[in-house]
């Protein structure tokens, strides 16, 4: 680990307001670009972040020192953003598996397509899809945690995902064409 960031932490676990500081304005862009894959709205994400960082400072005694801080942090924001999508009961899951569609097929077609872009195609997603996509792709969820985490069966979070991804090919096919007859 980093010295001074576990110089840091450690003045952080003593509850240092000027080493909580440096801590929050060295992660608070990190857990940003991790919270506004989850919601939608900036100030909603930036809530979520403030949040994530009062879980930190409450919890840091708790952490391994000898492992990397940015994994658990992540995590935590994660966790926050779910639990504040849980709140705002705007995590309307849908089961019907029977709909889902195989989308094994994977066509590299991003390189035409921007991060914002890309990022924006996600948040054009249900709250339920999105997040399922979020955790899946992005942060590397299995689905049984997805599952586990959502109080979601595996079955739905496999729809949820083959749904969100058919939705997002099908906007990236049309933009491939807006681009191809730009």
């Amino acid at each position: 680990m980093n010295k001074e960031l576990d110089s840091i932490l450690n003045a952080c676990i003593k509850q240092d307001r000027s080493s909580q500081k440096r801590l929050y304005q060295e992660f608070y862009s990190y857990g940003m670009s991790v919270a506004i894959r989850y919601i939608n709205d900036e100030g909603e994400a930036e809530m979520i972040v403030n949040d994530g960082f009062l879980k930190v400072f409450n919890n840091l005694q708790k952490f391994d020192l000898e492992k990397p801080f940015k994994p658990w942090f992540r995590q935590i924001i994660v966790n926050t953003s779910i639990d504040y999508l849980k709140r705002q009961k705007r995590l309307m899951m849908k089961s019907n598996l029977s709909e889902a569609e195989n989308t094994a097929d994977r066509e590299n077609i991003l390189s035409n397509i921007s991060y914002k872009e890309l990022l924006t195609m996600v948040h054009t997603l249900s709250a339920a899809y999105r997040t399922v996509f979020n955790m899946y792709v992005i942060d590397g969820f299995k689905h049984e945690e997805i599952a586990n985490t959502l109080g979601i069966s595996i079955g739905t979070s496999k729809s949820n995902l083959s749904k969100a991804r058919t939705k997002l090919k099908a906007l990236i096919n049309e933009q491939l064409v807006a681009i191809d007859h730009g």
